[in-house]
């Protein structure tokens, strides 16, 4: 087993670093109820939230720090996405996790991945037609980590929430067993939500793309009136920003059925999520909240 490089902070315990298969199988065999808080790394605020979770229901916390090739689709930021695994491993010391799994893209791909798992219809709506491919690529590495791993249950930040969906739609069809625990939106104190895209945004630009959270909170209280009115609202203050300086660029505004992230129909009646993605500058965003109508 290999050990951390990084210097843990005072009072912090190093958790073990492991970046094969074999390792992390010497590593779990005794490792008890097993929680698994599967990362891309550059962790933040939002992430130590998804740790603090999974540290209060298992003996152990593993994360996985992997930034995953075949979500990314071309012109998208794979090469720049932001890698630090020291940095990460001090924070996955301060929050008490005892394994970071850490493998190579070799590791994961050793050879063409010409096995993955479909997303299906609901994996080509919102995101999924944004990014075609996208939730092929995650679900195919999450299955990959289910079964690396064997975790009890893993969580996962309600931020992505067509993502959960997707993960919990798999694991309900495949007959995984893992229990699926999402973890609320955690917002920085100016409202956006908490991303590892954040360090993109210049300070005008962080500006501008707080109009992300301002829109989903004027259609989450038009909630009474309707879908329409929810729409209505958040597509108003969306409108003001596309005119801000840098604009903000819309990709998609929707309101839909958390089961099936289709549209709710104007006559919708129960739990809706309002979704919101878009571009400032070069960084692309997403958000969402929970409705009921």
């Amino acid at each position: 087993m290999t050990e951390t490089t990084s210097t843990a902070s005072a009072g912090s315990r190093s958790p073990l670093v492991v970046r094969t298969p074999d390792e992390l199988r010497r590593a779990t065999a005794t490792a008890g109820r097993t929680a698994l808080v599967p990362t891309m790394g550059a962790l933040h605020e939002g992430h130590r939230s998804l740790m603090r979770i999974a540290r209060e229901r298992a003996d152990t916390v593993v994360v996985s720090v992997f930034v995953n090739p075949l979500q990314f689709g071309p012109g998208e930021d794979f090469e720049r996405y932001p890698r630090d695994l020291d940095a990460d491993t001090e924070v996955c010391a301060q929050e008490g996790v005892d394994i970071v799994f850490a493998p190579a893209t070799e590791t994961m791909y050793p050879a063409e991945q010409m096995v993955t798992v479909d997303a299906g219809a609901m994996g080509g709506r919102l995101e999924g037609a944004s990014r075609p491919g996208h939730f092929t690529g995650v679900l195919t590495v999450v299955a990959k980590l289910f079964h690396l791993v064997r975790p009890d249950l893993a969580v996962f930040g309600e931020k992505d929430a067509q993502q959960i969906a997707l993960v919990r739609r798999m694991v309900a069809d495949l007959d995984i067993p893992v229990e699926i625990v999402g973890a609320p939106i955690l917002r920085d104190p100016d409202g956006l939500a908490s991303s590892s895209r954040n360090v993109y945004l210049s300070g005008p630009e962080r500006v501008s793309a707080r109009a992300l959270s301002r829109a989903l909170a004027a259609g989450r209280e038009a909630a009474p009136g309707g879908a329409a009115a929810v729409r209505t609202a958040a597509l108003a203050v969306l409108e003001g920003a596309a005119q801000a300086d840098p604009p903000v660029e819309l990709d998609y505004l929707a309101l839909v059925d958390p089961a099936t992230f289709t549209e709710a129909p104007d006559g919708h009646r129960g739990a809706a999520v309002l979704a919101v993605a878009a571009r400032v500058g070069a960084t692309r965003l997403i958000d969402n909240t929970s409705i009921t109508l």
